[in-house]
């Protein structure tokens, strides 16, 4: 059955939000005020369009932060951002944590491995 579930991820810059999604292949669109979801559509202030899916992800801001919803009924969403939005969550901690790396001067490798990827930081002296 079709209904609209909230992916799990404390969201609060929508420029780290846009690099974790080129990582994945999905396009953040600015400004977008309604997402697509089984054949209806909801109110957004941003949308997440995913290759070849029929849905989109809703990006709904939320205080000092956003809130990201989706109809995971639409399997290429599901593929697209993982189960229960796992590789979404994790495109977002990378692009995060190697942007507040490099921020400190810190030196960033990334390495991808089975389960996931892996950083490696290294304090530059």
């Amino acid at each position: 059955m079709s209904h609209i579930s909230k992916i799990e991820l404390e969201v609060k810059d929508l420029a780290v939000l846009s690099q974790a999604c080129a990582r994945l292949g999905l396009t953040l669109i600015r400004g977008r005020k309604h997402f697509k979801w089984y054949g209806k559509s909801a109110p957004c202030d941003h949308t997440i369009k995913v290759p070849e899916a029929m849905y989109e992800i809703g990006v709904i801001k939320q205080k000092e932060r956003y809130e990201l919803n989706c109809d995971f009924y639409d399997n290429n969403i599901q593929k697209a951002v993982g189960r229960q939005g796992g590789l979404l969550k994790q495109a977002y901690a990378v692009a995060k944590t190697k942007i507040e790396a490099r921020r400190k001067g810190y030196s960033v490798l990334e390495q991808n491995t089975d389960t996931g990827v892996r950083l490696h930081i290294r304090i530059n002296q």
